[in-house]
Parts: C-alpha cells; structure tokens; sequence
C-alpha cells in the first residue's frame, strides 16, 4: 500500500515557517526547530518574523499528534484550532491535514518527506559555514526510512547536496543513496518582509535525484504553489540556478554603488539619473543601498568558494562584494563630511539612527551592514542612538552588542541617518529631530529634505 504522504519541515525561520503552513492546508505536517522558544512562540499562535500573520497560523495550528478526539481546552487557549487528532492504521501515524510543532526529532519519525530548510551562513572570513546543514542532515539520517525522500531548500553551491548532505544521511541512517531514500533540492525564493510575492505566488524550482523522484517532488510542491513549478534536469541545475539569482542581484546592486560614489563625486543627483536611464525599456531599474540579508549578501560567497575549488577566480562575483562591503563604511565618511561642512563638532556628536534590520519592513538583522555603518560612525567618538520598532533588542544585542530602542526619542540629534526605509519612518517629521545644523543622510532616498543621499 502506498503510504500517504506526511510532511517534516526541519527549521521554522523566514522560510521553513511559511512553506509549513502552505504545506498544512493540504497535508499533515510536522515543523521543528531546535530553538524552543521559537516553537513555544509559535504554539501560541505567534511568529516574531511577521512572515505568517497570527490568523494565518493559528489556522493550520493542530495539537498534540498522540490525542485521539477534542483538543483539550488547555491547548485551544496555547492558540489551536481545535480540529481532530487521529490515528489511522497505517504505518506511517498521521493526522488530519495541519501543522504540529515539535522540538524532538523523534516526533518526525514517522513522516516520509523531510525538508530541510535551515540557514547556511558565512563565517568571519566569508567562508560557508555548513554545520547547520550538516546538524540537520544527520538528524534527519537518525529516523530515515526506505522509500523515503530529504528535500533541501537551503541556499547551497552547486553539488553540495549529493557530494555533502548525501553522505551525511547514507552514514547517519545505514541506508544507502537512491536505493533506500531519495533526494531533492527545491531552493527557496523567499522574500522576507514581501506581503505581495508570498511563498505560493513564486514559480518553485524543483529537482530530484532521479527523474521519478524529480517528477515526484515536482508533483508535491505544485500541488500548493499556485504560481507553478520548474523540474530542473538535475540537482546541481537547480542549486546553480538558485546562487545566481543573488550573485546577479548582488553585482548589479555594487555597479549602482560605484555609480553613486562616481556621481557624488561630480555633484549628480544619482535617483535623478536613474529615473532618466529608467525609461529606456532594458534598463535595470537597481538602485544603491547596503546589501546585507542571509541571500544577496551571502550567496555570492558559497559560490565563489566552489569556483575556487575548481580552480577558477571569480573576478565580477567578488569585486561586487567587495564593493557593497564597503559602503557602510563610504556612507559614514560622508556623513561626518557634511557635519564638518555644517560646522558641527564630531566628537561627542549624537547621531539618530534609523533601522539597523537588514532590509525594510522586515524584524531580521542577519548579516545588516547597517551595522558596518554604526561601528565606523563610532569610531569617531560620536554618541549613537538606534530607533528600530520591528527589530527584537535582545536579538540586537546578542547578535552585535548593540542597544537598541522601541520608541522615537523626543529630542534633537546633531545628524539623523535613514539607513532603512520601515514603512514606519516614511511618514516621518524629520523637524522634530532637528535642531539649526543637523544633518539627514538618506540612504535609500526618499527623505525629500535630506542634506546629502546615495
């Protein structure tokens, strides 16, 4: 008999945490994550990423898989929706369709689809960092089947999956590759902070480790991604295509920045001149900014480690990151330069500044290179204040050292930098923070009274 499918989801952040709940309207689906608060968080019918509204997730919710009957009322106040637990008599255990939240790996045993979909960062010396995928692959090794199939999502270089993560689940399991389990690689397209391009509505590039397990995987995910699928021919096709999406983002972005220090240099107003360019059809409306994030400002690193593996020196990919590398830096020298034309003092000066999360609308401070900007403005003996509402301070301050604050001081700074445009900010009155020779830095253009812009 053909077991029905039952769904791991193995890392509940920006990505795993949307993909389980589209999963759980149509199957059972476990998530874990060996954060516990970040499970009890969500248990509760809350998710600190804003990814999934507190509705949205609280109606895929269900309670404990080992109930037979009700949810107890205890847990319809953690935020369940109170559906049915069942057992079925099957030898994979399930339960009606909806998401079950877990810490203990033992918990997913009993699915057969396992996806993986933790982070794959840099370390100091930009190198990738793969213990968390390699964590995962051989927990995911310890309760493999036959017959069953690991999907990875994780942002990875061509090849990793069957030359890395393969070997890791074949020696964790004692099962042997594409005879007992199957392999796949979706990459993910998530967009953090991005109500419009939702998990569902981004066409899903889809792959396997043979051509049934590729059409089987293909099937899986557009059974609920409404924009569609793409069969890759093969794994490395897929993880190839999913790091250069960022690696071009990436070196077009660096391309604006070098034009922006070109400009400033001449006196141009960069927005100006690619408003102009913008009406020629093919022109690629990019503009400057800091490139943080766990993807443009990542990807382009695990790439360029493989091309030098084999031998090759990627010239474009990191001359690009060397050149959004160093803009935090290049905006701090010209926000102390337009003080000293403002005849301010620069040390003991306060500086405002606004966002340090890595991109707008979005609470996630991974890799921000605001924060490149707030070390080098320090650097000068200024007094920096951070006003970020979206962001988690204990996160900050774990992360970077840094204290941040929840509300908009009721006082006036020496120069105010926008550093990211939260929706919050917008509206924003920049007079009440200003006093006779404050200076507005804008860095992603859109304060109309700023004294100088990228």
């Amino acid at each position: 008999m053909q077991r029905k499918i039952k769904i791991a989801i193995i890392g509940l952040g920006y990505v795993g945490l949307p993909l389980a709940r589209l999963f759980a309207t149509k199957f059972p689906v476990v998530g874990i994550d060996i954060n516990k608060d970040r499970i009890q968080e969500l248990q509760q019918g809350r998710d600190i990423t804003l990814e999934i509204n507190d509705e949205e997730l609280k109606q895929v919710l269900v309670g404990h898989r080992n109930l037979v009957g009700p949810i107890p009322a205890q847990l319809n106040s953690q935020g369940y929706n109170g559906r049915m637990a069942t057992r079925v008599n099957d030898p994979i255990m399930e339960y009606q369709t909806g998401l079950y939240l877990t810490d203990n790996f033992e918990e997913i045993k009993d699915c057969n689809h396992y996806i993986i979909t933790v982070p794959t960062p840099i370390d100091r010396n930009n190198r990738p960092d793969l213990v968390p995928l390699f964590k995962a692959s051989e927990s995911v090794g310890k309760v493999l089947k036959k017959g069953d199939i690991v999907i990875y999502e994780s942002t990875v270089y061509p090849g990793l999956t069957e030359e890395e993560c393969v070997p890791v689940l074949e020696k964790s399991s004692g099962l042997k590759f594409n005879e007992d389990f199957f392999v796949g690689y979706s990459p993910e397209r998530i967009n953090p902070g991005d109500k419009e391009h939702t998990v569902e509505k981004i066409v899903k590039v889809t792959s396997g480790s043979t051509p049934e397990i590729g059409r089987q995987i293909d099937s899986l995910y557009k059974s609920v991604i409404t924009a569609g699928t793409h069969l890759a021919p093969t794994i490395k096709v897929a993880e190839a295509a999913k790091v250069i999406e960022n690696c071009q983002r990436d070196i077009n972005i660096a391309f604006v920045n070098e034009l922006a220090k070109i400009f400033n240099k001449m006196d141009i107003d960069t927005d100006e001149v690619l408003k102009a360019a913008s009406t020629k059809w093919n022109f690629l409306p990019f503009k400057p900014g800091l490139v943080g994030g766990h993807c443009i400002g990542v990807d382009p690193y695990y790439l360029a480690q493989k091309a030098q593996e084999i031998g090759y020196h990627p010239e474009i990919i990191l001359a690009g990151r060397r050149m959004n590398d160093s803009m935090g830096g290049y905006v701090a020298a010209q926000v102390i330069k337009l003080m000293l034309q403002n005849e301010l003092k620069v040390k003991g000066a306060s500086i405002l500044i606004l966002g340090i999360a890595f991109k707008e609308n979005c609470p996630d401070v991974r890799n921000t290179k605001v924060v490149d900007l707030i070390n080098e403005l320090a650097q000068y003996g200024t007094k920096i204040t951070i006003y970020d509402p979206l962001v988690n301070p204990e996160e900050v301050e774990h992360e970077y050292g840094l204290e941040t604050i929840g509300e908009l001081p009721k006082r006036t700074f020496d120069a105010v930098v926008l550093a990211v445009a939260h929706q919050e900010f917008l509206g924003m009155d920049f007079d009440t923070l200003k006093n006779k020779n404050t200076v507005v830095y804008d860095v992603k253009g859109v304060v109309k009274s700023a004294n100088g812009k990228l």
